[in-house]
C-alpha cells in the first residue's frame, strides 16, 4: 500500500512537470528576442510574403510586420520571398498586433549614416544633379543635397543648367542632420584631383617631350593648355608656321591637342609650348621647292602700301612689290590690281632663307609688251587709240591693253591752248601719229599736229587718212566723217 502511494506521487509530479514545461517554453517563445529589438532600429528581415499592396516582413519577433509596396517601388525594386532586406522598426505592436516597419526610413537612415561617415572621414560621395536652384545646384546623393554655384568646378561656370543629369563626386563640407541639410563642394575634389596631377606631370616634365592637354581658355596672343594639373602656354606664334590672325582661327576652348614642350622652369612652374613643332620648318626646303624663275600660285593673305604678301604655303608667304605687278600700270596701292584672299600666279625672284624673305613678281608670268614695243610702232607711223586720262601737260592714250602713249599738250595743236581738255576729253577716239618710241623708258610720243601736217602735204588722201570713229581732230580744229 505504502509502495502503491509513493508510485502515485511519483506520476502526480511528473505529469505537473510535463504540464508547466509547455506553458514556460511557449513563454519564452514569445519573449524571445525581444530584449534585443528596440523601436528606432534598422534591423534585417526576412520576406515571407509578397501581396498587391504589401509585403510581409519576418523580423525574428513574435509577430510579422507589413511594409507598403509603394516603398519599394520608390527603391526602384521590387521584393521576392525569402530576400533579406533592412528595415527600420517603427513600433513593436500596432492596434491589430503586428509590428511596424519602414523601407523607406531604413534606407534614408543608411544614407545619412554613409553622408556622416564621409563627412567624418573627407571621403567623396556620389550623386546625380537634379536641379538647379537659387545660387547653385540641387544634387540627389540618397537625399537632397546642395551644391554651392562656387563650389561647382575650379572656374565659375555661367551655364549651370548644363550640369543637369550629370554624375559627380563631391565632398560634404556641411552637415546638419536634424535639420536635414547637406553641403557639398565639387571643387574640392576637383583641386585635390588636380594636385594629384600636377605632382605626377612635374615628375614626368621634360623639354622636348609630346604631350595631350586641353584647350583651356583663348587670349589674343595665345592658348592656355591644361596639361593634366599645369597650365602651358601655346603662343600663337607658335601655333602654325603659316600666319594665324588669331587662336581662335584654330583651337576652340575643350579641344583635345597634341603639343610639344618648349620650355618647362621648375621653379615657377611656366610652361612654354609648340604646336608647329610637330612638323618640320618649311623654310628649310624654301629654296629647293621655289628656286628663283619658279612659277608658282598662292594666295593674298595681306595688304600693305607697297605691296601685297601671297602665302605659297602654310608657314611660306612671298612678298610682291607694287613696282613688280604690273609692266604697264603705275600701282599706287596693290588694292587697285588684287584683293585679300584671290588666287594669284607669280614668280620667284629671289629667296632668303636665313631672313625668311622671298621676293615674288606677277607681271613676270606674262610677257613684257615693251620687249618689243619698237617692232610694233614706228615713228611716222599711224595709230589710233583711246584717251584714257588728261593732265595739265597732255593726254594719255591707249594703244592696246598696257601700252599707253602720251600726246603733249604741244603736240596737240599748231595754235596755242589753254588746257588739254580744250580738244579732247577722256573717252575720245583718235587717230594720231607716233613721233617717238623709246623701249627703256616705256615711253611713246604721239602727236595730233604732225598728223594733221602730214595730212595737209596729201590733199589726195584727206579724205581717208586720219580718220577714226565719230568726230575726230585735225590740225586743232573738229571735223564729221561726212565732211569733204
Amino acid at each position: 500500500m505504502e509502495t502503491e502511494n509513493r508510485k502515485a506521487k511519483v506520476l502526480e509530479g511528473a505529469q505537473k512537470e510535463v504540464a508547466d514545461a509547455p506553458e514556460e517554453s511557449m513563454e519564452d517563445w514569445f519573449n524571445r528576442g525581444v530584449g534585443d529589438i528596440e523601436e528606432g532600429e534598422v534591423v534585417r528581415g526576412r520576406v515571407v510574403e509578397v501581396r498587391d499592396s504589401e509585403v510581409l516582413v519576418d523580423i525574428g519577433y513574435k509577430s510579422e510586420g507589413t511594409i507598403a509596396m509603394e516603398e519599394f517601388r520608390h527603391a526602384g525594386t521590387l521584393p521576392k520571398v525569402g530576400d533579406e532586406i533592412e528595415v527600420y522598426l517603427e513600433s513593436k505592436e500596432d492596434s491589430e498586433g503586428l509590428i511596424v516597419l519602414s523601407k523607406d526610413k531604413a534606407d534614408k537612415i543608411k544614407v545619412w549614416d554613409a553622408i556622416s561617415k564621409s563627412h567624418d572621414s573627407g571621403t567623396p560621395v556620389e550623386g546625380k544633379v537634379v536641379e538647379v536652384v537659387k545660387g547653385g545646384l540641387s544634387v540627389d546623393v540618397g537625399v537632397r543635397a546642395f551644391l554651392p554655384g562656387s563650389q561647382v568646378d575650379l572656374r565659375p561656370v555661367k551655364n549651370l543648367a548644363s550640369m543637369l543629369g550629370q554624375m559627380i563626386r563631391a565632398k560634404v563640407i556641411k552637415l546638419n542632420r536634424r535639420r536635414g541639410n547637406v553641403v557639398l563642394s565639387r571643387r574640392a575634389v576637383l583641386e585635390e584631383e588636380r594636385e594629384e596631377k600636377r605632382k605626377h606631370t612635374l615628375s614626368v616634365l621634360s623639354e622636348g617631350m609630346v604631350l595631350t592637354g586641353a584647350v583651356k581658355n583663348i587670349t589674343d596672343y595665345g592658348a592656355f593648355i591644361d596639361l593634366g594639373g599645369i597650365d602651358g602656354l601655346l603662343h600663337v606664334t607658335d601655333m602654325s608656321w603659316g600666319r594665324v590672325g588669331h587662336p581662335s582661327e584654330i583651337f576652340q576652348i575643350g579641344d583635345q591637342v597634341e603639343v610639344v614642350v618648349l620650355h618647362f622652369d621648375r621653379e615657377t612652374g611656366r610652361v612654354s609650348l609648340g604646336y608647329k613643332q610637330k612638323s618640320s620648318d618649311p623654310w628649310a626646303v624654301v629654296d629647293e621647292r621655289y628656286p628663283v624663275g619658279a612659277k608658282a600660285q598662292g594666295r593674298v593673305v595681306s595688304l600693305t602700301n607697297y605691296g601685297a604678301f601671297v602665302e605659297l604655303e602654310p608657314g611660306v608667304e612671298g612678298l610682291v612689290h607694287v613696282s613688280e605687278m604690273s609692266w604697264t600700270r603705275r600701282v599706287r596701292h596693290p588694292s587697285k590690281l588684287v584683293n585679300v584672299g584671290d588666287m594669284v600666279d607669280v614668280m620667284v625672284l629671289d629667296v632668303n632663307k636665313a631672313t625668311k624673305r622671298i621676293s615674288l613678281g606677277m607681271k613676270q608670268v606674262e610677257a613684257d609688251p615693251w620687249a618689243t614695243i619698237d617692232e610694233r610702232y614706228k615713228p611716222g607711223e599711224r595709230v589710233e587709240g583711246k584717251v584714257r586720262n588728261l593732265t595739265d601737260f597732255g593726254a594719255f592714250v591707249e594703244l592696246e591693253p598696257g601700252v599707253d602713249g602720251l600726246l603733249h599738250v604741244s603736240q596737240m595743236s599748231t595754235r596755242p591752248i589753254a588746257s588739254p581738255s580744250d580738244l579732247v576729253n577722256v573717252g575720245d577716239e583718235l587717230t594720231l601719229m607716233v613721233i617717238r618710241v623709246d623701249p627703256n623708258e616705256r615711253r611713246i610720243g604721239l602727236s595730233l599736229k604732225d598728223l594733221a601736217a602730214a595730212i595737209l602735204e596729201e590733199p589726195s588722201q584727206a579724205d581717208t587718212r586720219g580718220r577714226g570713229k565719230g568726230r575726230k581732230r585735225r590740225g586743232g580744229e573738229d571735223f564729221d566723217e561726212d565732211e569733204e
